[in-house]
């Protein structure tokens, strides 16, 4: 059962391409020399890293000679084609071509171990891989046995074997011969593409369990494409993307059919260690990212202002509390004081122009999704002058359900639905999703679908939400992460680490416990980079390695700190009584992490239940 809906649609949005690969080449007939895609090229003028651009009809053509090399490779209509590759502009074109060629595309982790690879490709019956390098090819041939139905495999970079192993421009050739001697044969495999065609299978990381293939229609993308390209003032033609999230996740997709239904350049670079340097040069007018980019910058440029210490951070300190001030005015809707007015002048000169020049100068507004962001950081961020934007949305929902709007922006929430998707509360609190993203259900596994989906068509999140008067909806924890300690309370762990990591700079990940336990323990990460200029400071810790610092005194001394500092914001039966700091920062190659930066809860606690354990002994 349940409430009546809190939240009422709008009339679904009309009149959009019918097929994700219609929405493509109407976006290269409208503005075929506009920039489309740039991308580093691999060399260097004056120490800085070029990039090469390229117009939408130079990425028409590319795309139609790839999708022909897939006709002649006989690929069939709606046959799943994989790509195992990280975020670079060969992924985008691989995927733009299978939707041409009237196939639909399975995404892959480049993380992924081989065995998982394997089942991702023999699951979902992909018929041709494209595969980034060697690496990716290498997991391929280890399991071909397991994938007999793959007939080639495309590598991006290297130049292939000629039999199973294929290059790009080996396929791309092959589509040019075809397209000499059948001018239609991609015009045909588009016009029968329907609504309803299959369009791309992703397989969630998942935090517990095997992957599940969540399928996903044309109309789901070219939905998410025309409700933000709807929204006023909110994304133009003349907007610049910086994109560097995984492809093989939702919220990397959704900006491409974003992209194609507005018309603005992207600039593409999967490196997340190049991702401050890149946005200095490329300069980008938004971006889309986990809150753990924004976590991460936050504490780099507060532990550096923290240890150069003296005028520096008096002055860092007063200017942010300056723009607090003004941006909480704002919000409330008072004014602002002509003496406020005029200091928030200086801070901007002194401080805040500083830090929007780390992020290229440029940058309206970022997307934050894929976890919760701390509301704490946000109006950090909103204070400097950068907004950030959170929205929601699941792999089950093609990502985009919702989003603050620069005008209309509520810190601590996901804002409000877009135009056509209907948000409801049930009666346990858990947020129901019913509109045009949401999924057909999962690939070859009807009970789960049926669990996620009811017979109305309303998809169960799993999240626990609030929705408020204004009609901005609050997510307060997962479901499943809900826990009751034997005292019989219930705890909300991500709201308990999203607290923390707003208090404290050098913190990298943190995990609360205390599941039919008598009392909240957490373990504790240290964020490399941020602690490693700490331990500069004190004495006893010189040049240490992290493992060093994270058993040493001062920091637990400080992490100590901080957490009495937490506790003073918690209930009592929430409060941390004890807690470690582990040896390792949580990471995706460890297999901690999910590649959209999560953490899987269940994992992490099942490698250090012995921590864990003696916590409680």
């Amino acid at each position: 059962m349940t409430n009546t809906v809190d939240v009422e649609p709008a009339a679904p949005i009309e009149n959009r391409a019918p097929n994700v690969a219609r929405l493509f080449l109407d976006r290269v007939e409208q503005t075929p020399g506009r920039p489309a895609f740039r991308f580093p090229d691999g060399a260097s003028k004056g120490g800085i890293e070029t990039w090469t651009s390229v117009s939408w009809e130079e990425a028409g053509t590319r795309v139609r000679e790839v999708a022909a090399g897939l006709v002649d490779l006989g690929v069939e209509g709606e046959q799943r084609v994989a790509i195992a590759s990280g975020t670079r502009y060969e992924w985008i074109v691989a995927d733009l071509a299978i939707m041409c060629a009237g196939a639909a595309t399975t995404t892959v982790y480049p993380s992924s171990l081989a065995s998982d690879v394997a089942y991702i490709i023999a699951d979902s019956e992909s018929r041709v891989v494209f595969a980034e390098d060697d690496t990716q090819v290498a997991k391929l041939v280890e399991a071909r046995s397991e994938i007999p139905q793959v007939t080639a495999v495309v590598i991006f970079d290297g130049t292939g074997d000629g039999d199973w192993v294929l290059s790009l421009d080996d396929v791309a050739a092959r589509g040019r011969d075809l397209l000499d001697s059948s001018p239609s044969a991609i015009d045909d495999r588009i016009a029968a593409i329907t609504p309803d065609s299959l369009a791309t299978l992703i397989y969630t990381s998942g935090t517990t369990g095997r992957p599940k293939g969540v399928r996903l229609r044309h109309s789901s993308w070219t939905y998410e494409g025309a409700a933000v390209a709807s929204e006023p003032g909110l994304l133009s033609i003349d907007d610049l993307q910086y994109l560097w999230l995984p492809l093989a996740h939702s919220f990397g997709k959704v900006l491409l059919s974003t992209q194609l239904a507005v018309g603005f350049e992207t600039a593409v670079d999967g490196r997340i260690d190049k991702i401050i340097e890149n946005l200095a040069v490329v300069k980008p007018t938004f971006m889309g990212a986990a809150p753990r980019i924004f976590e991460k910058a936050y504490n780099r440029i507060t532990t550096m202002t923290a240890n150069e210490g003296g005028l520096k951070k008096k002055i860092f300190d007063w200017a942010f509390r300056v723009g607090l001030d003004v941006k909480a005015r704002e919000a409330e809707g008072r004014s602002v004081p002509p003496l406020l007015k005029l200091e928030y002048g200086v801070a901007s000169k002194l401080v805040f122009s500083k830090i929007q020049e780390r992020f290229g100068g440029q940058v309206r507004f970022f997307i934050s999704g894929a976890a919760a962001l701390n509301g704490e950081i946000a109006r950090w961020f909103d204070a400097a002058g950068i907004l950030i934007l959170e929205g929601y949305g699941l792999t089950e929902t093609s990502a985009g359900s919702s989003v603050n709007r620069p005008t209309r922006n509520k810190f601590g929430t996901i804002g409000m639905p877009f135009e056509g998707t209907e948000f409801r509360i049930a009666g346990d609190g858990e947020l129901l999703i019913k509109g045009p993203g949401v999924m057909d259900g999962y690939h070859n596994l009807d009970e789960a679908t049926s669990e996620a989906l009811d017979s109305d068509g309303w998809l169960h999140t799993g999240d626990i939400a609030e929705i408020d008067s204004d009609g901005f909806t609050k997510i307060t924890d997962r479901k499943k992460d809900l826990f009751k300690t034997s005292g019989g309370k219930y705890i909300a762990p991500s709201h308990i680490e999203s607290q923390f990591k707003a208090l404290c700079p050098y913190v990298g990940q943190v995990v609360v416990h205390g599941n039919q336990r008598n009392f909240v323990v957490a373990l504790v990460t240290l964020d490399p980079e941020a602690i490693a200029g700490w331990a500069k400071s004190q004495s006893g810790l010189e040049n240490p390695s992290y493992e060093e610092i994270a058993a040493s005194d001062q920091a637990r001394s400080m992490i100590d700190g901080y957490i009495t500092e937490l506790n003073g914001k918690l209930n009592r039966w929430e409060t941390v009584k004890k807690f470690v700091i582990l040896d390792h920062d949580l990471s995706i190659e460890s297999g901690e992490m999910t590649p959209s930066m999560k953490v899987k809860r269940k994992i992490v606690e099942d490698n250090h239940r012995k921590q864990l354990d003696e916590l409680y002994a």
